[in-house]
């Protein structure tokens, strides 16, 4: 029996409640939103009802024994290595909806209203969920993929918002200690989150909405999906945007790379797409490999043409 085996078994032994999928050698391409990555030695994705005090056990034990623990969302920005993740992928999907853990109601009855949200909701169901109930702010999120943890993560952006713009509290699981506290923000910049930083996971988080007609937020909700169906972003897996845009170069980075005539730059089955100069696509059967040479290409060539250095939005991971 393999040391992350004996290891969960003795982690379930002392948790025997736990509830939830667990796999070795899971391919981490079925996780991904590029499609690719190796196995992960271990997938673990526990159910609503137990995940915060598994994930509690887990990480404990797990930083004691100095085995590794990878946290997944939605896994929309990320390349997974061809050879996969060494110890134990700690997948957050399940643990989704709204929640009024931190002992305050759902709703109120002033202009402004929170909604909270377990970490593993997709950012497509919160906004829904909002609009739902006239609730405003979450649109700019719709059409895109991923859940909330990840987004609050990297302090996820698009159409000039950002989702730092609208959080009020956080949960974390920190030390084996669930601890609630009030977003600052100023521990956050462009797509950068004090999370980052920190050996926390993200357990929930709240949001401040504002009321306002459903007809109104529903038609920003379809206009955002709409626009992102346009920009190809469905059409192959991929993870959006691929580099950051930096307000000194004078112009976007999907713009850079168009003008220096990269759209459609291909190595294996991967490609920058030749509809948008930001984002690389799989083809079909990309690798990894593929994907890190293709951004390594893109990279030397904007520091070979214009003297810039480009900044990676995706993880490789």
């Amino acid at each position: 029996m393999s040391t992350i085996s004996t290891f969960l078994n003795r982690i379930n032994s002392q948790y025997p409640l736990f509830k939830g999928l667990i796999r070795y050698d899971e391919p981490m391409s079925a996780h991904t939103t590029f499609k690719v990555g190796g196995p992960a030695d271990a997938w673990i994705r526990p159910e609503v009802d137990c995940f915060p005090e598994f994930s509690a056990i887990l990480l404990e034990s797990a930083r004691d024994e100095e085995i590794p623990v990878f946290i997944l969302g939605g896994g929309a920005n990320l390349v997974v290595s061809d050879q996969g993740i060494r110890g134990i992928v700690l997948d957050t999907t399940a643990y989704s909806g709204t929640t009024d853990a931190f002992g305050i109601q759902v709703s109120g009855s002033g202009p402004e209203d929170k909604l909270y949200f377990r970490s593993g909701t997709t950012m497509d169901d919160a906004a829904d969920y909002a609009a739902d109930r006239g609730l405003s702010g979450l649109e700019f999120l719709a059409g895109m993929p991923g859940c909330l943890g990840g987004a609050l993560w990297m302090n996820a952006r698009c159409y000039e918002q950002e989702i730092a713009d609208l959080v009020k509290e956080v949960q974390l699981l920190e030390g084996g200690t669930i601890l609630t506290s009030v977003i600052d923000k100023k521990g956050f910049a462009y797509k950068t989150s004090p999370f980052q930083t920190k050996k926390c996971l993200i357990l929930a988080m709240s949001f401040v909405l504002q009321k306002k007609d459903k007809a109104i937020i529903w038609e920003k909700i379809n206009s955002c999906r709409k626009d992102r169906e346009e920009k190809g972003h469905y059409r192959f897996p991929c993870a959006g945007s691929v580099f950051k845009n930096n307000p000194a170069f004078g112009k976007s980075t999907g713009k850079i790379l168009d003008e220096l005539g990269c759209k459609g730059l291909t190595i294996g089955d991967a490609q920058l797409a030749p509809w948008h100069g930001n984002i690389i696509i799989n083809k079909g059967k990309a690798s990894a490999a593929d994907i890190l040479a293709l951004v390594e290409a893109l990279e030397k060539l904007a520091g070979m043409e214009l003297g810039i250095t480009l900044e990676r939005e995706i993880l490789f991971i």
